[in-house]
């Protein structure tokens, strides 16, 4: 059942950087030649380039996906809350493959609603996010704080 859980994850977080990468090429030419790369936290852009940053995002997504997948294949690199024992490493390793996976998949909602909003806002300086950032925010450090009460039931 837990290997169910993880390959549905990873089966998930993989489309999704497959999808970022396919609307980031579907819209490239669509785009202006400017167009927003950093926005502030009330959600006005303050930099702006060239529309080739508009590939930014997924590549940076592509990096990170890389990156927990090494993370998740060797659960012994990573840094845990509680000294690891015969007796609790396989539920710590199954917490932490579950949420580098779980946070793999927030980061990849935070990346997308923030390139659909370059692309949004690149047509029309009134639109808003489809999801606050604050939201997308919060939700990692809710998750964060479920996390260290796995961790400490498990330990």
């Amino acid at each position: 059942m837990e290997n169910i859980l993880l390959l549905i994850f990873d089966v998930l977080n993989f489309g999704l950087l497959v999808f970022l990468w396919w609307f980031s090429i579907k819209n490239y030419k669509a785009l202006p030649e400017t167009i927003p790369t950093h926005f502030d936290f009330e959600g006005k852009p303050d930099s702006f380039g060239n529309k080739k940053y508009f590939y930014f995002m997924p590549a940076i997504l592509t990096l990170i996906f890389f990156l927990f997948g090494f993370l998740v294949r060797s659960p012994d690199s990573a840094n845990y809350p509680v000294p690891i024992s015969e007796e609790n490493e396989n539920a710590q390793f199954l917490i932490m493959g579950v949420f580098m996976r779980w946070l793999l998949f927030l980061l990849a909602l935070i990346f997308l609603n923030s390139q659909d909003y370059v692309l949004r806002y690149s047509f029309n300086n009134s639109t808003k996010p489809r999801v606050a950032f604050s939201t997308l925010l919060l939700s990692i450090i809710g998750s964060l704080v479920v996390l260290f009460i796995f961790v400490g039931v498990f330990k």
